[in-house]
């Protein structure tokens, strides 16, 4: 479905190239039909903001958001496992995941950042893009709770995909507390994300 790739746009690092984008992504969200019109016309926003602000302070308003703030992380597996040793291994499924659907990673990239799981949702039957979606909905919906809290117009990208996502027949595990992401000294370690996709013979 394209509405992912779209969606991983606009959540991803804002540069040049996503600025230069945005109308064209604009337009594109605003009548995409898969979303309730109300979630389409906020991220069109989002996108129209993008196209006509200036770079460097969206760049800096984006790192500030999700790079400076634990609980907003847009890593998957750091709700999920923080800096546990079971975060590797996930790791080395969801790569194993990509790679045996085609997706090939850039250097140095990591494969639970939500815009690249968003990224391979857009190049997977609908299916089981639904069925990965709903082992990532119990995060997500955390992660748009805390933006919708903090009045960020990112909050549209993650009612997106909730708006997407069945909701999970299992669950991916419990998300930390925001207080505890905060907490620069605490480890925690849950239930792995299983992701229901997984290549056969492969570790879910």
């Amino acid at each position: 479905m394209r509405i992912f790739k779209l969606l991983s746009l606009l959540l991803g690092y804002p540069d040049e190239a996503v600025q230069q984008a945005a109308p064209e992504i604009a337009a594109l969200v605003r009548d995409e039909p898969a979303l309730p019109r109300e979630t389409a016309a906020r991220l069109a926003a989002l996108a129209t903001r993008i196209a006509t602000d200036g770079l460097l302070d969206t760049q800096e308003a984006y790192v500030a958001l999700f790079d400076q703030t634990r609980s907003l992380s847009l890593y998957l597996f750091e709700h999920v496992h923080g800096e546990s040793r079971d975060r590797g291994q996930a790791m080395v499924d969801l790569r194993t995941l990509y790679e045996a659907n085609g997706l090939e990673m850039e250097p140095g990239e990591l494969p639970d950042y939500l815009p690249l799981f968003l990224e391979f949702l857009g190049m997977t039957a609908v299916a089981e893009a639904r069925d990965l979606l709903a082992d990532i909905r119990p995060i997500a919906e955390s992660l748009a709770q805390r933006l919708a809290k903090r009045r960020s117009d990112y909050a549209a990208v993650l009612d997106a995909v909730l708006a997407l996502a069945p909701v999970a027949v299992r669950t991916a595990g419990s998300v930390a507390p925001e207080d505890e992401l905060a907490g620069h000294d605490h480890v925690w370690a849950e239930e792995p994300v299983r992701f229901t996709a997984a290549p056969a013979g492969e570790s879910p």
